[in-house]
């Protein structure tokens, strides 16, 4: 890993070409930070937007019972970083977390000198857990998931996974099948608390507004708004192919397509590609705000695709959408997460791959917020199908609500765990702590 720090430093440069937020504090990657040590943090590690996001849920709940805590928010993505700012207080700090090398994690650890560390999800690194044990910093994983694909590949490493995970002061699994896999190498699981992300506010504001650029579209038009979200290399491509084949013969209007590539370092090529294929396409960020008025442009009407190239707004293209289909699902890639669009009642088409969000799949399936398909020409198939029923549409959008009244509490009992492994790291020596972990969901 110290070796291979030049490549870090290139990749780096690439990637601030399309997000100069990868050149910010790059010193902080190796473990060099400004100002004077401190110490007492709560330290939350959300590597990107998503993770973040899901973190908030909790670190909010949290900051309600404890509000002197500070917490100390780390990243390894310029959209983490970016979300990670909204939601500092003056007391709290951010930082990157250090490239996984032995010497930047001491530098980190010796800089913050964190209470107690969280990790989100999946974010298990080596050297970084073998330092907080040298350290005496108990680090948590929370909202943790591991797939089937993750566990064979650890189980290839076991020399290195072993004690990673090993090493975890305390494990909070999403499912039982993810605490499975995670006790399969040596993970301390405490409880299984759910997925976090289903505490997703159901009508999150702003992005409800877009609901209205929705409707003046449908007025001026009467076309609806398909979307392809979270799409990622090579589905777009996948996707065309397909919709040229279907094109033909869909009943007019014919749908705006609503194309959010996953990564912004994206945009322009897939701009590019759509442009080539001889597609109108009209971009995100040439609308206004969607709290303003909705005014759509004049070359809206004529537009084949709407590119959906800013960070943040993925709610408010769910919102926008009169149905989704879920990127990452159509190639062999594990699927983005949904319940996003559950939280902004938008029912969704999921390709055969949904490993990486199992459960949420599984959940929306059941309860007819979304449905199967082995591929995009039977993706489009049943979105069509959809469309022509306005009834099973509209029973679709309410049972997104449903999935998440049902898997909701995760935040909840994160907090109850954490706040029970913090009160035990602050007990005095003699003093017994209170249970490390709630009941199992």
């Amino acid at each position: 890993m110290t070796l291979l720090r030049p490549l870090l430093r290139a990749k780096l440069r690439r990637r601030s070409r399309a997000e100069p937020g990868y050149l910010h504090a790059v010193e902080e990657r190796f473990g060099h930070y400004g100002g004077a040590p401190s110490s007492g943090w709560l330290w939350v590690h959300a590597v990107s937007l998503g993770e973040t996001r899901a973190a908030a849920l909790w670190v909010r709940a949290l900051q309600q019972r404890r509000p002197d805590l500070r917490i100390l928010w780390t990243h390894g993505t310029a959209t983490g970083w970016a979300e990670g700012q909204r939601h500092l207080r003056p007391q709290d700090a951010q930082a990157w977390l250090p490239w996984d090398d032995p010497a930047s994690v001491r530098r980190f650890l010796a800089h913050w000198r964190p209470r107690l560390g969280v990790l989100m999800e999946t974010e298990v690194w080596p050297a970084l857990v073998q330092g907080c044990r040298a350290a005496g910093v108990p680090l948590w994983l929370v909202n943790a998931r591991l797939n089937a694909v993750s566990l064979r590949r650890a189980q290839r490493l076991r020399w290195l996974a072993g004690p990673a995970y090993r090493g975890l002061s305390g494990v909070l699994a999403q499912t039982e099948d993810d605490a499975a896999r995670l006790r399969a190498l040596g993970a301390p699981v405490r409880a299984v608390t759910g997925n976090v992300k289903f505490d997703l506010p159901w009508q999150p504001d702003p992005w409800m507004a877009a609901r209205r650029w929705r409707e003046a579209w449908r007025a001026c038009t009467g076309r609806p708004v398909l979307a392809l979200a979270s799409s990622r290399e090579g589905e777009e491509d996948a996707w065309l192919a397909a919709w040229r084949r279907v094109a033909p013969a869909w009943p007019d209007p014919k749908p705006l397509w609503l194309i959010v590539p996953r990564h912004p370092q994206r945009f322009d090529e897939v701009h590019a590609r759509l442009a080539q294929a001889g597609l109108r396409v009209l971009r995100r960020s040439h609308l206004g705000p969607w709290e303003g008025e909705a005014r759509w442009p004049a070359e809206a009407a004529q537009a084949d695709v709407l590119l959906g190239d800013s960070v943040g707004e993925m709610a408010g293209y769910y919102a926008l959408a009169d149905l989704a289909l879920i990127g990452g699902s159509f190639a062999p890639l594990g699927g983005q997460n949904l319940i996003e669009a559950a939280a902004c009642a938008c029912p969704v088409v999921l390709g055969p791959h949904t490993f990486n969000f199992a459960e949420a799949a599984q959940a929306a399936l059941e309860e007819g917020a979304a449905r199967r398909a082995e591929d995009f020409d039977a993706a489009l198939h049943v979105a069509r199908g959809w469309l022509a029923d306005p009834a099973a549409l509209q029973a679709a959008r309410e049972a997104a609500h449903a999935i998440l009244r049902r898997h909701g509490g995760a935040s909840a009992r994160t907090v109850a765990a954490l706040l029970d492994a913090w009160d035990a790291i602050a007990a005095p020596a003699g003093v017994s702590a209170p249970a490390a972990a709630p009941r199992s969901a």
